[in-house]
């Protein structure tokens, strides 16, 4: 099958347009591309070495014995982290591209000077001048360029946290004196005297500033800018102003409606301290510290999947399987883009990357452009919500909420099957309202063919659930782990062949088994054994057999880098022939070769290999960029609430609104969702409305991971609602489509994340949930063995929520096995209702009667399980009604709803 979006129509060129186009990233070339790499490729190997050693930089040299450069703390680490985030933020996203309000109206200057004054008067040619300087320093409009200005915010964005890894006693100092004793510029760089004094002569007093203090504010507004030039301008101004709130917020008069955010007045001094130098609030705070110890090391991940050509693979087998199913092409589109999505974090650059192949294949199929584009993106942003990944959002819950990694992977797995299904189930009916097949068998690989070319692939996705959930190792560790078994794997991969696979696996496994025999007899390694038959140490306490086996596991992934290495090297035009890097790898390789003035390295496996590690690296670091920017500034929110003593007041006031109704808190939490969510990133979104949130949603009895997934959900229904909808518009670009046709197909395919996160709130035994002695956590096999509860808990309502789902499908796509009426969808979605969360019509009732003060409790299981029956029987009905309408022959081929 050829999966190649320029057969289809799109060019590569064409992608990558869409691409920078809806992220605003700069498509770079020459040095500025080799620096954006270098950078890369450096924060990917900080945050390896992190992720395998931990904050102590040290090493054991053959000769030296152990060199230790720095032991990090974490304020440190965290610095670094949002450092290199700034620094590449500041090389891919430009300043403005011209396009603006105010750039636009300052370009009116100069017509204006030049019509009132003329062209030779001196005002104009200095305003001329002015301007075309601007030009120059700040503006990118073609967007392939770094700008001066860029230059200087660079380096601006190193001294933070070089001033942190030289001057962290005086930090240490801060904390408890604040900025009064703290070094003066002067005092910091005496070679920049001349300059202070020279300030000093006219008036401003930077010899007596502190350094300290002023690095703060620089730090908090390079975040911001690299905030308002990789997210946009709402998220940045969110941020600036709960900053100005901290500082104003006690003007606001106690007595009037807003009096409950009325807070104590705060000097800037506090403010910059907790802004910038505490890891308990502002930027360095949680969200940063996840973003280090677990976000980024599976961001790499999901980049050495991509890269080894995991991803191409995957769409392959997802069309072998279901290609020549009726609607099959649509059905390969939501398996492989949820699978991908999952891995990327991203829905805008999944749904470019994966719809390039994708999209076309649908619409060859025979769906129209717009419902393309929407499949496409509403997969891919629910992808973020699949285990056990889940992009970065699931490891933010792991820490604010507390509970195991392993808890969460099980409580998310049923309500995201559950959206999934409701992908397949309307790709389905609008295949058969449309009487699209799918592809002829001809063109597809065989799923066993498939498999056989790519299995390996599976391999790390098996090892990751095995670290993570059975072996329980920590998140960092299963990603550092996960990592080397992929650089590993494909090593080896790359140097198998028919003439090679006896001796390379023999010589793994003789020096695994070399391994093992040297901690048995000497306590270490081959190298320690070599030392200790040198006499150079003595021999350490032995291992038993197994435990010397399982310790040797940990060395089989250098052992098999180094053997495959040496194969490789050995042979360096072996054919690789099981595998296929990602096009990016490839064409990194050539554009290299081609500069060093090696073009025939492009040809040469052990090249292409080390190109496929260092272009992981990089895509990672490119990938993780506004993650971080996102979780640094998005941590200033819930660092002001904290320090300010908002919380309670906050959390009264919201209490007051929802007039103490769950069902009305819930509401105002899915709105509040998806209207932050709207251009800003998932994590941005849930870290500041779990901060606002989240205090509320655990008074109003609410299972804790129940009511954070409630956020995720519906702050991934953001990326395709109009009018903003960016995942949205991106598959319209990519399906050359109508974008806001795209945009609200995409909206009521996703209807799903807005009833699913009801569904689980009301019925935790979805998620399989359970509370003990005020507690909630994760069922054991007691429950399952507990049929009273099990049954009525747990299965029941997964029941009704997956019959639900496919009743929703039904009422969104308007045909079932024949075209449904008006009356007939208003039909199905109150069985939907009915089926999946039975409790919202119940609490309405119970309101109602409320205002008559007739008091109610009709949220027991023997009225929900019975409005879950009337549900099924109307759905039942329904169906059978409509089949009987089946028509005879295929229908004509008709447009996809557009609501």
């Amino acid at each position: 099958m050829s999966t190649d979006p320029a057969d289809e129509g799109l060019s590569e060129e064409e992608r990558e347009e869409v691409l920078s186009e809806v992220t605003r990233r700069r498509t770079l070339r020459g040095p500025a591309l080799v620096a954006v790499a270098a950078v890369g490729i450096a924060f990917s190997a900080f945050q390896l070495w992190i992720a395998a050693r931990g904050t102590t930089f040290e090493a054991t040299l053959p000769l030296l014995g152990e060199v230790r450069l720095v032991a990090l703390q974490q304020l440190q680490v965290n610095a670094i982290h949002v450092s290199f985030a700034l620094v590449l933020a500041f090389l891919l996203f430009p300043a403005s591209r011209g396009k603006g309000t105010l750039v636009r109206r300052l370009g009116r200057v100069e017509p204006s000077a030049r019509e009132r004054l003329g062209e030779g008067h001196p005002v104009t040619r200095a305003v001329a001048r002015a301007g075309a300087f601007v030009r120059w320093a700040v503006l990118d409009p073609d967007m392939n360029r770094v700008a001066p200005v860029d230059l200087v915010l660079i380096v601006l964005a190193v001294l933070p946290a070089h001033y942190m890894t030289t001057q962290f006693d005086e930090i240490r100092q801060i904390a408890v004196r604040r900025f009064g004793d703290t070094q003066s510029v002067g005092e910091m760089y005496p070679v920049l005297s001349p300059l202070v004094s020279a300030f000093e002569a006219v008036g401003i007093p930077l010899g007596e500033a502190s350094w300290a203090f002023a690095l703060g504010v620089l730090g908090v507004l390079l975040v911001l800018e690299a905030t308002r030039r990789t997210l946009g301008p709402l998220l940045m101004a969110l941020v600036a102003s709960f900053i100005v709130y901290a500082k104003v917020g006690h003007y606001i008069p106690r007595d009037s409606v807003v009096g409950p955010l009325a807070i104590q007045p705060d000097t800037w001094a506090n403010i910059v301290f907790n802004l910038w130098y505490n890891v308990e609030a502002g930027v360095f705070s949680t969200p940063v510290t996840v973003s280090v110890r677990f976000i980024y090391v599976f961001i790499l991940f999901g980049a050495f999947l991509e890269m080894s050509g995991a991803g191409k693979w995957f769409i392959d087998l997802a069309y072998s399987a279901t290609g020549t199913r009726k609607g099959g092409p649509a059905k390969a589109s939501v398996v492989s883009s949820g699978f991908m999505g999952m891995l990327s974090g991203s829905s805008i650059a999944n749904t470019v990357t994966t719809g390039a192949f994708t999209i076309p294949l649908m619409k060859r199929s025979g769906y129209t452009p717009e419902f393309s584009g929407a499949v496409e993106s509403s997969s891919s942003s629910g992808g973020q919500m699949l285990p056990p990944v889940m992009g970065a959002a699931a490891f933010l819950i792991v820490e604010i909420t507390g509970t195991p990694y392993p808890d969460v992977i099980v409580a998310a797995t049923v309500p995201a099957i559950a959206f999934f299904f409701g992908m397949w189930v309307m790709v389905h009916f609008e295949a058969v309202r449309g009487g699209i097949g799918g592809l002829p068998r001809e063109e597809l690989p065989a799923v066993r063919s498939a498999l056989r070319t790519g299995w390996f692939y599976l391999i790390p996705l098996v090892l990751l659930v095995y670290f993570l959930v059975i072996a329980r190792y920590s998140i960092n560790r299963s990603g550092w782990y996960t990592i080397v078994s992929i650089v590993a794997l494909l090593a080896v991969v790359a140097a198998y062949d028919d003439r090679t696979r006896v001796p390379l696996v023999g010589t793994i496994v003789t020096l695994y088994a070399a391994t093992v025999a040297t901690l048995v007899t000497v306590g270490g390694g081959i190298i320690t054994a070599i030392r200790v038959g040198a006499g150079l140490e003595a021999a350490g306490e032995s291992f038993p057999v197994g435990e010397a086996a399982t310790a040797a596991a940990g060395d089989l992934g250098t052992i098999a880098v180094l053997v495959s290495l040496a194969f490789l090297l050995a042979r360096p035009r072996s054919p690789g022939p099981l595998l296929e890097f990602d096009d990016s790898v490839e064409s990194a390789a050539e554009h290299s070769a081609a500069a060093i003035g090696r073009p025939a390295l492009a040809g040469n496996m052990a090249y292409r290999f080390g190109t496929f590690v260092l272009k992981s690296m990089e895509s990672g670091a490119r990938t993780a960029t506004t993650v971080v920017v996102a979780v640094a500034a998005a941590g200033v929110v819930p660092g002001i609430i904290s320090v300010t003593g908002l919380g309670p007041n906050l959390a009264a006031l919201i209490d007051a609104v929802s007039g103490g109704s769950m069902l009305l808190l819930l509401v105002l939490t899915g709105v509040a969702s998806i209207i932050f969510g709207m251009g800003m990133p998932t994590t941005a979104m849930y870290i500041i409305l779990v901060a606002m949130l989240g205090a509320p949603i655990r008074d109003a009895g609410i299972a804790i991971l129940a009511g954070h997934l409630f956020i995720l959900y519906f702050g991934l229904m953001a990326d395709v609602t109009p009018p903003v909808a960016v995942a949205a518009f991106a598959g319209a670009g990519v399906a050359k489509a109508d974008e806001m046709k795209t945009a609200v197909t995409a909206f009521l395919l996703s209807l799903n994340k807005v009833l699913v996160p009801f569904a689980f709130v009301f019925s935790p035994g979805i998620m399989f949930l359970r509370q003990r002695e005020g507690e909630w956590g994760v069922i054991g096999w007691e429950s399952v063995a507990e049929v009273g509860y099990f049954l009525p808990e747990v299965v029941v309502p997964i029941a009704g929520t997956f019959l639900g789902v496919y009743a929703l499908g039904v009422t969104i796509i308007g045909y079932q096995y024949a075209p449904a009426t008006g009356f007939e969808r208003a039909g199905y979605a109150a069985a939907s209702i009915a089926l999946m969360v039975p409790e919202i019509p119940l609490l309405v009732a119970e309101a109602v009667l409320g205002l008559f003060g007739i008091p109610s409790l009709l949220t027991i299981f023997s009225i929900t399980v019975s409005l879950r029956a009337v549900g099924l029987v109307t759905l039942v009905g329904l169906s059978v009604a409509n089949r009987r309408r089946e028509p005879d022959s295929a229908p004509e081929p008709a447009a996809p709803v557009d609501g």
